[in-house]
């Protein structure tokens, strides 16, 4: 009977595979171009099959292939140490890149100015740190090296630039499809007028996505071989660097589950390492809500992958290590498996699950911005008493956190505007900061004048880059309860050394945010519009001599369409194209 129920298993995977064979050929045939995500989808897949089918029935046959190749590695070439070889390789890499920032800046001085933030941050977390003598250069190095190409991918090669924003795009047609469920139980004027019913509903989606991926194993695989890729360069332990792995697609209370079993042995200097990780990464769930706002999704999924080697890299560099781990090799972590019977329970335990946190976002935004109405009521109140009561609680932050973002590289007419952003996310959370730059870039879009009233109104794609990747983190004042209760909870034995390391976690999680974004400034470059032909020209002169303007074929779809040519035209008159 048995033998029966496998062959008729076997036959029906059979005609499942060949149907699927025959759709994949005949999509590619009828149209490649529209196939196009499909095919990336099944050669990834065809690359993990394959990959797991060679690990497991060769893969101690490769190793001992290698073990000659390594043992006449270590034998004959026993004088690369890190003391020599790696300090001659680390001479080379920064002649390089100091090479490459002398080039590449002759034409963009400004991104200078980011390669100085980084060194100044750096500098901060140095004078700062516990012990300076036993820090770990390699995983500092490596961290930032790490991220550094990751950003220099995404930003700057045709690749990565069209990799990463199709892949935001993807993402974003994904989480439209909460406006089916969220339509149906709240109405359709209720979802696209109330920012609760719009935002909040994508992240109890995307928990639920994201606990199926866990059910399937998918999420743990992905996790591990990310923290993979990170210990064997940083030379940090298995048991830190999984948690900062996975903060790029969890929050900080749910990364430092996948080592729950392991805290109580954890060094203090790998408990600092798990806090600053979740502290300079956001999680995917609310990722979504950022995207719905109108953020740019590439820059939001790219700034969280290239935070999390850079807060290990700083975490170290902060707190670095003095005492001998227990855990050395990945042999002796497990990451547990979902506990979830089946694929629809799976579903529903990430949409239940997700309700606490949208009733604490909720709460939050409506406290947070009470509390901050306030403060700005009385601030108004007592300047002016002095005759000044223009200030208010933004204007603070945009003083005492301007050298901040002017160091970051955002110019200085706009650094005002962006510390008032840095400084809401900050004392706040990010949430109220990514809507304050949406609102920003929505201006920008509709053709708004940069500044009205001496206000300023909107400020420029490369600084909207600048302040996305400074925003993506929970490190402010607000998750230092959320991170002591929850790693609390985890672990009661080790209350007192989260507790007293927590504020400097915060510190280098929030610079970890700023080197990332100090990274994005050396790299994002400012576009000019070419134009060489006349129908621009012959259109800003329609518009500017009031003639009226109708548009067909996409455009005329598109609202406040005559906006965008009048910017254009703004940009036409100030010879900003050529």
């Amino acid at each position: 009977c048995k033998e029966q129920s496998q062959t008729i298993k076997y036959i029906v995977y059979g005609i499942l595979s060949c149907g699927y064979v025959a759709y994949f050929i005949a999509a590619c045939v009828l149209n490649f171009q529209r196939a196009i995500a499909l095919v990336v989808l099944n050669c990834l897949a065809v690359f993990f099959i394959i990959y797991d089918l060679v690990k497991r029935y060769k893969g101690d046959s490769l190793k001992r292939c290698f073990r000659p190749v390594e043992r006449c590695f270590r034998g004959n070439v026993r004088w690369l140490k890190w003391k020599c070889a790696h300090r001659v390789f680390l001479v080379v890499v920064l002649a390089l890149l100091v090479t490459w920032l002398a080039v590449d800046t002759s034409k963009r001085p400004e991104q200078l100015i980011s390669f100085g933030g980084i060194c100044l941050f750096l500098l901060l977390i140095y004078i700062f740190s516990v012990h300076r003598e036993a820090v770990s250069w390699r995983a500092v190095f490596w961290g930032l090296g790490l991220q550094f190409v990751i950003g220099l991918f995404v930003i700057r090669t045709e690749p990565g630039l069209t990799a990463f924003k199709w892949l935001g795009d993807q993402v974003q047609i994904f989480l439209n499809y909460t406006i089916a469920g969220s339509s149906f139980v709240f109405g359709n004027d209720l979802v696209t007028q109330a920012f609760a019913f719009q935002a909040l509903p994508i992240i109890v989606f995307f928990s639920s996505v994201m606990s199926v991926l866990y059910y399937l194993g998918i999420m743990q695989w992905i996790i591990i071989k990310i923290a993979w890729i990170m210990q064997i360069t940083m030379g940090t332990s298995p048991t830190e660097t999984l948690s900062v792995a996975g903060n790029i697609f969890v929050g900080q209370t749910e990364a430092p589950l996948l080592i729950r079993p392991y805290l109580q042995e954890m060094t203090k200097s790998e408990i600092h390492a798990v806090m600053t990780g979740g502290f300079a990464t956001i999680a995917g769930s609310v990722m979504g809500a950022y995207i719905s706002f109108g953020i740019d999704a590439a820059s939001l999924i790219s700034a969280s992958v290239m935070a999390a080697p850079c807060a290990l890299g700083l975490a170290k560099l902060s707190y670095p290590e003095t005492c001998k781990t227990k855990f050395k090799t990945k042999d002796q972590i497990k990451v547990d498996s979902s506990g979830e019977q089946n694929i629809l329970e799976a579903a529903s335990n990430g949409a239940s699950a997700s309700i606490a946190l949208v009733a604490n976002i909720a709460a939050n935004l409506i406290a947070f911005l009470a509390i901050l109405d306030f403060i700005n009521a009385a601030l108004k109140w007592l300047g002016g008493m002095v005759g000044y009561p223009e200030i208010t609680f933004e204007m603070i932050c945009s003083y005492v956190f301007m050298p901040v973002t002017f160091m970051m590289g955002i110019p200085y007419e706009e650094s005002f505007v962006a510390a008032e952003l840095i400084g809401t996310k900050l004392f706040l959370n990010e949430f109220l900061a990514y809507e304050r730059l949406s609102k920003l870039k929505n201006n920008r879009l509709n053709g708004l004048p940069p500044v009205s009233d001496s206000e300023r109104q909107w400020i420029s794609v490369r600084s909207e880059t600048i302040c996305t990747y400074a925003l993506c983190g929970f490190a402010n004042f607000t998750s230092l309860g959320i991170m002591i209760g929850g790693l609390s909870s985890i672990c009661p034995s080790r209350r007192g050394d989260i507790s007293k390391t927590v504020m400097r976690a915060l510190f280098t999680g929030t610079c970890a945010s700023l080197v990332n974004a100090c990274i994005a400034g050396i790299k994002v470059e400012t576009h000019t519009l070419n134009v060489d032909f006349l129908s621009p020209v012959l259109c800003c002169s329609a518009i500017n001599n009031g003639t009226a303007v109708h548009f067909t074929g996409s455009w005329s779809n598109v609202m406040n369409a005559t906006l965008y040519f009048t910017s254009c035209c703004d940009l036409y008159n100030n010879t900003m194209c050529f």
